[in-house]
């Protein structure tokens, strides 16, 4: 499955006019593999990220995610492809500090509506497949800020993602704490066959995704495919 954005446009009111935040950009991320968003601040990333997620409508253009053309799809449908299709990870994990690691990940489960028992035993397997297998128990103070990061990764694919969102998720970490969540999250997304895009603003850490997307005003300025995926 592959996250396709055809031609977005978005515009918001600005005094008596409006300001282009997304000037007909076109991305498409094949199932996975990995491509990276970069530019300076207010270059419109994040908007493009949230066109991408479905929480923002552009003003035209298209937004296919695992092949369902979103611009079809009623509210209730939107949430509901939100909640079984789309993994998002923001720069904090944003964890409940009263519930271990693996009830973060039930809890997930549940709003879909997967049984309790069925629920943990996917979150065992995802936290072990972060690393965190002996973790499972530990509430988000027990954890460093590199495993909480990695709890939050392991929530995003919970229930199963075709396309996985990633907002600057090593804001908060030093350079090797970084440059691991990013080698799990690369490692992931071959594995799990994701449509996956990230938001960074490190440059220095880009050496395992697929494509470079440069946008500077709106507009992508620049493309470049950098690996090669099986």
């Amino acid at each position: 499955m592959t996250l396709d954005l055809s031609h977005i446009t978005l515009t918001y009111p600005d005094g008596s006019s409006r300001l282009t935040a997304l000037d007909d950009v076109t991305v498409s991320v094949p199932a996975g593999t990995v491509t990276a968003l970069v530019g300076p601040s207010g270059s419109g990333k994040s908007s493009l990220l949230a066109v991408a997620a479905t929480l923002i409508i552009p003003d035209s253009g298209r937004v296919v995610v695992a092949g369902n053309d979103t611009t079809r799809l009623s509210r209730e449908e939107l949430t509901d492809l939100r909640r079984t299709s789309i993994g998002t990870i923001f720069q904090q994990p944003n964890l409940l500090p009263s519930l271990t690691a693996v009830e973060q990940l039930q809890v997930v489960a549940h709003l879909a509506g997967t049984p309790a028992a069925s629920a943990r035993a996917r979150g065992l397997e995802l936290l072990d497949a972060v690393g965190l297998a002996d973790r499972a128990d530990h509430r988000p103070h027990q954890l460093s800020g590199g495993q909480r990061q990695r709890v939050n990764i392991a929530r995003a694919l919970m229930n199963e993602p075709a396309v996985l969102l990633v907002d600057e998720p090593t804001s908060a970490l030093d350079h090797e704490r970084g440059a691991a969540v990013l080698g799990l999250l690369t490692a992931l997304t071959r594995e799990r066959r994701t449509a996956t895009v990230l938001v960074t603003h490190d440059r220095s850490q880009l050496g395992g995704v697929d494509a470079v997307v440069e946008i500077h005003d709106g507009a992508v300025t620049a493309r470049s495919e950098l690996a090669t995926t099986g």
